[in-house]
């Protein structure tokens, strides 16, 4: 009898794993693992700012699926057969230790994403992988005991399964529509926002943690985040930000990127609080200048930005201010409005929501629920989930599970 003959087309995360997986489960399959371009693990390689943020210090399973804005409901079963500590073992068996930092975010203690690729490569080389590095596909067929793999310079693979992990390619949601599945539309997450305003661009570099944001598009609230806040030269950057637009990514793509951003920069007092703060400050700073005595826990450049909006001039005091003037400079802090123009320029999102359609696919298995022996893990489902390491335990979970079903034997 023949070997199981498997394939898995992706060479990033979601498809070393799977094939890995895939291999180590049972070692008589022959594993071919297709990437077309030639650097696999390119996504890898870059996250995290070269750190390579592998999962998060999040270990209940209820827990972790809040923070997926789609694709949670899904995965609530996968992650107790496979979550983050899951993830801390499998790197530590096979050489690489993670450490945790303060926000939950979990790194190979060496700080370099080449050490999660450098084990992954050593890792399919161990298990046996063949690996087909710079080998395109164009279109894959079924057949009746599996199937043919067409690839763009002619020649042809057979397999008996097939774990589809091409990230938010094109080409794989074209090789999952003509296999029979249904394409969510796919639009970006985890972008930052362009803000138009000059005066608060100049502000760059300043970091604020925590705020409040809340999004309003087309005149309606639609939600809020918490967390730190970075001003950048075309706007606002940081987890907070990164977090209001993963949730509104579909929203936000619909009405091009334009809305109002509610930024709450003391949230951690009440705005009578701040009043209170405000009249206290201006009966013992009477004759202080307002733009260098602040009295609040707000950055100096950004205090001097915010009272301008109200007009407040570098010469006024304390004692000059009006009770109307100091009513307008509490919304202000806590409430002040700041129009979104466009997300940020750089195309800093390595995430898309949208893919197959989770209804389509068994998540004990990862198995196509319409195609047998077609499997699917990674960005190519419609999941993702928010900064923090929460895509790559997603990539994970998805690919381990696929793995493992497509190296059992029936």
């Amino acid at each position: 009898m023949l070997p199981l003959q498997i394939v898995v087309i992706g060479g990033g995360a979601a498809g070393f794993f799977g094939a890995i997986a895939c291999a180590e489960a049972n070692p008589q399959c022959q594993v071919t693992l297709i990437e077309a371009s030639r650097e696999p693990l390119a996504k890898v390689l870059i996250s995290g700012g070269g750190r390579c943020n592998v999962t998060h210090a999040c270990f209940s399973a209820e827990e972790l699926v809040l923070n997926y804005p789609r694709g949670g409901k899904a995965l609530r079963g996968a992650f107790t057969r496979f979550q983050p500590l899951d993830t801390v073992a499998w790197f530590a068996a096979h050489g690489v230790n993670l450490k945790t930092e303060a926000d939950g975010r979990m790194f190979p203690i060496t700080d370099r994403s080449e050490t999660i690729a450098e084990c992954l490569i050593k890792a399919a080389f161990t298990a046996g992988l063949k690996l087909s590095i710079g080998t395109p596909v164009i279109s894959v067929q079924r057949q009746n005991e599996g199937f043919k793999i067409i690839f763009t310079s002619g020649k042809t693979q057979y397999c008996h399964r097939l774990l589809l992990a091409t990230g938010s390619s094109v080409m794989g949601y074209k090789i999952a529509r003509e296999l029979g599945h249904h394409i969510e539309r796919s639009v970006p997450s985890l972008f930052t926002f362009n803000i138009a305003d000059p005066a608060f661009r100049a502000l760059a570099g300043i970091s604020v943690s925590p705020v409040n944001l809340r999004l309003s598009v087309a005149g309606k609230p639609v939600l809020q985040q918490s967390g730190p806040l970075l001003i950048t030269h075309w706007g606002v950057s940081g987890p907070a930000v990164l977090k209001l637009s993963a949730w509104g990514a579909r929203i936000l793509h619909d009405t091009r990127y334009q809305g109002k951003l509610y930024i709450n920069w003391l949230p951690n007092l009440s705005q009578e609080q701040i009043k209170q703060r405000l009249l206290g400050i201006k009966e013992e700073w009477g004759k202080k200048v307002i733009a260098l005595h602040r009295g609040l826990n707000v950055p100096h450049r950004l205090w001097q930005y915010i009272i301008s909006r109200i007009n407040i001039t570098a010469e006024d005091r304390w004692a000059e201010i009006s009770n109307k003037t100091l009513n307008q400079l509490v919304p202000e802090i806590c409430d002040g409005e700041y129009l979104i123009s466009g997300k940020g320029p750089f195309q800093e999102e390595f995430v898309t929501c949208g893919g197959v359609n989770l209804k389509e696919v068994n998540f004990k298995t990862m198995e196509s629920k319409l195609v047998p022996g077609l499997h699917f893990a990674g960005e190519i489902l419609d999941i993702d989930g928010i900064t923090g390491g929460f895509n790559f335990q997603g990539a994970w979970t998805t690919a381990y599970l696929a793995g493992q079903n497509m190296g059992s034997i029936d």
